[in-house]
């Protein structure tokens, strides 16, 4: 019988020929499905073990990793940003293991991690590629960094981190699965679906040996999205895209750069200010700052809470000390998010950045 990347490989070829349409959408579907079952069985047997990777602990009020091909100019940047000292040179996987700084901006400390280079395979070994990828996985921003003539790098690292499970800028699907003991598959769905139907979900799902469940579907999925449920060991991590060496460029090319990544930072790492780039990355990392006051007093405007944007007073008090939400009482809140200053609200209230709070405990 053939091994499991060869099983892999031959689906994958059928897919590619098979012409995608109505009539061969529920057979791609269960395709994909064999694909990921392949993967899954290929990492039990230990033919897909991912290594024991690098040991990183998470500090700071949030983690970016710097993600590229080899000379790139990641140590450059992680070290005009951070207080870091990453050795850098003019030839390839200069950097060997992980080079952690701390890139200091509006108060907040964020931990941006510099790894080896990563190369087409990475997902499957290549170039330490395993080792970094679980760097990768736990991380809460990936920033891209490729040059202004290597465009195409971006996609192929987006693929390697696709085939290691990592989803970039997406959410978990609103899709819950329970498995039951008798009954068949009870299935309910809240919208219209124009991906995926209700045969191709119980196709998928036995693939998986899902033949008892109760599934609830909140959002037009797809069959990738789908799997991606059933198998539960997906990472979902924000990302930025980074065109170093800005100035190797001429105009035509940035104008190109620009076209294909309108959200990229465009930057040199040689001659441009690290504000630009440290913006950036607060922004992409939706961190929002939040004052304190006790009653009677000035705010300290001079030490914030950095906090997630969407955070809520609950999460403001839970971050304080674990008795204060047993204790709460109200908040009063002065800034964007209040109708007026010092206006009384109750702990399920979400807070903007630069608000300023008191907590008040019974």
């Amino acid at each position: 019988m053939a091994g499991y990347d060869e099983q892999i490989r031959e689906i994958e070829d059928e897919i590619r020929k098979t012409q995608y349409n109505k009539a061969t959408q529920y057979h791609i579907g269960l395709l994909k499905a064999k694909i990921a079952r392949l993967r899954e069985k290929k990492e039990g047997s230990g033919g897909g073990k991912k290594g024991s990777g690098y040991s990183v602990r998470k500090s700071g009020d949030a983690t970016a990793v710097l993600v590229g091909f080899p000379s790139v100019g990641k140590s450059t940047i992680l070290n005009k940003i951070t207080n870091a000292d990453s050795k850098v040179a003019s030839y390839a996987f200069t950097t060997l293991t992980v080079i952690p700084g701390v890139m200091e901006f509006n108060h907040a400390k964020v931990q941006v991690l510099d790894v080896p280079g990563l190369i087409k395979g990475a997902s499957s070994g290549a170039g330490m590629g395993r080792e970094v990828l679980s760097v990768v996985r736990n991380a809460d921003l990936i920033i891209f960094v490729t040059e202004p003539y290597s465009l195409a790098q971006v996609d192929v690292l987006r693929e390697e981190l696709y085939n290691a499970n990592v989803r970039i800028d997406d959410a978990p699907p609103d899709v819950k699965i329970k498995k039951r003991e008798r009954g068949g598959i009870d299935f309910s769905a809240t919208v219209r679906l124009a991906k995926i139907d209700r045969v191709m979900i119980e196709g998928i799902l036995r693939e998986f040996s899902f033949d008892n469940a109760s599934v609830v579907v909140r959002q037009d999925v797809s069959a990738e999205q789908l799997i991606d449920v059933i198998q539960g060991n997906r990472f979902y991590v924000r990302s930025l895209v980074v065109v170093n060496k800005a100035d190797t460029a001429d105009e035509r090319q940035l104008a190109l750069v620009r076209k294909a990544y309108p959200d990229a930072v465009v930057f040199s790492a040689e001659r441009d200010s690290p504000e630009v780039l440290k913006r950036a990355i607060f922004a992409r990392l939706h961190l929002i700052r939040v004052f304190l006051k006790e009653a009677s007093k000035r705010a300290d405007l001079s030490a914030p809470l950095i906090v997630r944007e969407g955070c809520t007073v609950a999460d403001v008090c839970s971050r304080l000390h674990r008795d204060f939400l047993r204790r709460f009482r109200n908040a009063k809140v002065w800034g964007r998010s209040a109708k007026f200053g010092g206006q009384v609200l109750p702990s399920s209230h979400a807070l903007l950045d630069g608000d300023v709070v008191q907590i008040n405990l019974r």
